[in-house]
């Protein structure tokens, strides 16, 4: 005859198999991208964080990522199905991605979202962003010194804030070490295609443009300038291999430390829903090395501008700064705030041509 206490026992063993069978259970994390892990900037280094993540937790942690995928409705579709395969946290890494973040979020409230680069936030979406411009500044003030024929060039994907502050940053501190200093910017309306980014860089260089900032995700505008002259900058990735030329300096992406500590708080169950937005002083910006391409006096200046930055004794939006139309935008001394500087919407004086609706 079978017992009470047998069948207690039983049940309690049970029930703590099924307890260590959970608590053994990984976090299953997945990232969305809109370019290729290979694009040898924006995507891949968002890659080597999410592998930074797997070494970091080991067993702990599963992760799986889906590549290439487009801003709009193929990337809700996308995010849906990685959320019905049962992962815990989803890092959406385009600006475009946020508002099928917000729609997939609502649908899936015990996942958690992560949106890079937008500006919305629910109970379970958190957004992050990286505070490129510090280090747009930094290539600005190297390119206003290096350029010998003033002409400098942009390469834009889209009219968004976080664009507009990087050609605003570039422009600025060029002009301010070299007050002929021109810009030409070419809009591409994509953040991915090495093919147009290489035909804007030629396009760039026939109008007499002798240095590039690309604000889009592969290589190609380096790989153009190496072979028709010029120079260039590491976008997103260090891409050392265009050093010592054409590729002057760079801007890198450190996105590991963020996710490392995200995948934490879910797994710690303290995951909050929050708006990060840290640069070079904070260390999700770092700048490459300095080639030696750039003279050496030019390379201490820049690496001091560097260092005022990561310490804040020098933000890069300091007036007197006036907008495209002349008026005051801010005032001797006076710095531009957060909320200003997350809507910008226009160029500042001494640039040329409309931003794009």
């Amino acid at each position: 005859m079978i017992s009470i206490r047998n069948i207690l026992t039983g049940a309690a063993v049970a029930l703590g198999l099924a307890v260590t069978a959970a608590a053994a259970e990984p976090t299953k994390v997945g990232f969305v991208y809109v370019g290729s892990v290979g694009d040898g900037g924006w995507t891949f280094y968002h890659d080597e964080a999410r592998k930074k993540v797997e070494e970091h937790f080991g067993d702990k942690v599963v992760t799986s990522f889906v590549e290439n995928v487009p801003e709009g409705s193929d990337a809700e579709r996308v995010m849906t199905q990685m959320a019905l395969s049962g992962v815990d946290l989803i890092f959406t890494t385009s600006f475009g991605f946020m508002d099928p973040t917000l729609a997939v979020a609502a649908k899936f409230p015990k996942v958690k979202f992560e949106h890079a680069t937008g500006y919305k936030t629910a109970a379970n979406v958190s957004n992050y962003s990286a505070r490129f411009y510090e280090g747009r500044a930094i290539m600005g003030h190297i390119a206003g010194k290096m350029t010998k024929t003033n002409k400098i060039g942009y390469i834009a994907s889209f009219p968004i804030p976080e664009v507009i502050r990087g050609i605003n940053a570039s422009f600025i501190h060029a002009r301010k070490v070299n007050p002929d200093v021109e810009m030409k910017i070419i809009w591409l309306f994509t953040w991915f295609d090495p093919a147009k980014e290489a035909d804007a860089t030629k396009a760039l260089v026939e109008q007499g443009v002798d240095i590039v900032f690309a604000h889009t995700d592969s290589t190609a505008p380096l790989a153009t300038l190496a072979e028709l002259g010029g120079y260039g900058f590491g976008q997103a990735a260090d891409m050392f291999q265009y050093a010592p030329k054409p590729r002057l300096s760079s801007i890198i992406d450190d996105w590991a430390p963020y996710y490392i500590q995200r995948v934490q708080d879910v797994m710690d169950g303290t995951w909050q829903s929050k708006s990060t937005w840290d640069g070079i002083g904070k260390g999700m910006v770092a700048i490459g090395a300095f080639s030696e391409e750039i003279p050496a006096d030019v390379r201490a200046e820049a690496a001091a501008m560097r260092d005022a930055i990561a310490d804040g004794t020098y933000l890069p939006f300091t007036g007197p700064l006036n907008k495209q139309d002349g008026t005051v935008w801010l005032k001797d001394g006076e710095a531009a705030d957060d909320g200003a500087l997350g809507g910008l919407n226009f160029y500042v004086e001494g640039i040329e041509g409309d931003i794009p609706s």
